[in-house]
């Protein structure tokens, strides 16, 4: 007889992604590279060597400038039509279903080079929303997962909400009676639970999720910091009669959309923004825009944002950020007001998630006894601030965050 194989908990990220099973009823993460036990979940197709790297390997090959075309956040792709849409790279038409599916797929020959054993199922986790509550996307997300794993080589995939993974790791299960939140705040989504612990596990009382993450907080920054230097909020002069018209505000937006950046380097974009510079008042700011685009530093750009928020949320001394892939000593202050400036919105929604989840569970405020963070993004002051402003008797505990959930999902595998 066949041998039933083994259980591979995942976590696939919007920024990046973990795997981990159960050894002798431990969770075990599995290394993707030395010292590592998170991969980015990014992808470079290097137009020279026709090879497809992931992870580091395609960061750098971005920030070392190798002619190629990189992705990221693409599981803010799920469920939308351009999922199944077949594009040219590499000499091949590929679906981003394909796509995820090489990188699921290099996640499941990892583990089992490492371990020895065969992963013919997978645990994966879930946002407690992809795209909103409500939002008839969110079936086909799910489905749309389901065939990248499947496309991947697993034979059966399972979904936990990624909260609920969250608070098995905590050790929700050793503290009988309490009452906990988990705050997940990842790359794309932001998801909350509540939950109640007790001798025979862990019983979620209310899950409530809001699109909106760390790529969101990155584009907030560039569309309010970054864009303004090329040419936003510009005028340009209209071609027939006297007068100015505002610069269309399309192209920025894109631009400070991680998943978006890929699509704009197109010859029409280029026309566009050259007959832009020509037509503009301040002709200097939208000649950044066209060397962004003719140069493709779309994501330079964005990681440039990325490590300026990091930075102000860290109290750097004079935090900015830098841009001197477009022009030497180019760069944009963000002051940690200003970075709290920037993400104001974002932090009324959390705050307002928070509490639509306590309404799901008839719960007060007040009995909630522990605020767990999870996600890479739960790191960002704005966050914390904001639920212990809404928690103020809570305890506040941040668990590993960046591997929780893979912790979680492992424990999990216990008798799949």
């Amino acid at each position: 007889m066949a041998q039933r194989g083994h259980t591979l908990g995942i976590d696939f990220g919007t920024s990046n992604s973990a795997a981990g099973y159960l050894k002798d009823g431990q969770p075990l993460l599995i290394e993707m590279a030395p010292g590592q036990t998170t991969l980015p979940t990014t992808f470079f197709f290097d137009f020279e060597t026709r090879r497809t790297l992931m992870g580091e390997p395609a960061n750098r090959a971005l920030l070392d400038g190798a002619e190629g075309r990189f992705m990221r956040a693409l599981k803010r792709v799920l469920g939308t039509p351009l999922m199944h849409e077949q594009r040219q790279i590499l000499n091949q038409r590929v679906t981003f279903v394909e796509i995820i599916a090489r990188f699921l797929a290099h996640i499941k020959t990892r583990a089992e080079a490492q371990t020895g054993l065969t992963f013919t199922r997978a645990l994966s986790g879930r946002p407690v929303v992809f795209h909103g509550a409500g939002d008839p996307r969110e079936a086909q997300a799910e489905d749309d997962l389901r065939a990248c794993y499947l496309a991947a080589g697993f034979i059966q995939v399972d979904f936990m909400a990624e909260p609920q993974a969250a608070a098995i790791a905590s050790g929700a299960l050793d503290t009988s009676g309490q009452i906990g939140l988990i705050v997940d705040i990842g790359g794309g989504t932001s998801d909350f639970s509540l939950f109640r612990s007790d001798t025979t596990g862990v019983t979620i009382l209310a899950n409530h999720g809001v699109r909106i993450g760390g790529t969101d907080f990155d584009r907030s920054i560039s569309i309010d910091r970054v864009m303004p230097l090329l040419g936003k909020g510009t005028q340009l002069r209209k071609v027939m009669g006297a007068g100015f018209t505002p610069v269309p505000n399309a192209i920025f937006n894109d631009l400070a959309t991680w998943e978006k950046i890929p699509f704009l380097y197109t010859g029409q974009n280029r026309r566009q923004i050259a007959e832009m510079v020509r037509l503009a008042d301040e002709p200097e700011k939208l000649g950044r825009l066209a060397s962004v685009l003719q140069d493709e530093l779309g994501h330079d750009l964005a990681f440039a944002v990325e490590r300026g928020k990091i930075a102000a949320n860290s109290g750097a001394a004079l935090p900015v950020i830098a841009l001197d892939q477009i022009k030497p000593d180019l760069c944009a202050p963000l002051s940690p007001d200003a970075l709290t400036a920037c993400l104001l919105p974002h932090a009324q929604l959390l705050w307002a998630g928070a509490q639509q989840t306590l309404q799901i569970a008839g719960l007060p405020a007040s009995g909630v006894d522990r605020v767990i963070y999870v996600g890479g993004s739960s790191l960002m002051s704005m966050v914390s601030h904001t639920m212990q402003a809404q928690f103020p008797h809570a305890q506040h505990s941040f668990t590993e965050v960046f591997t929780a959930v893979t912790d979680g999902l492992a424990m999990a595998t216990a008798g799949r």
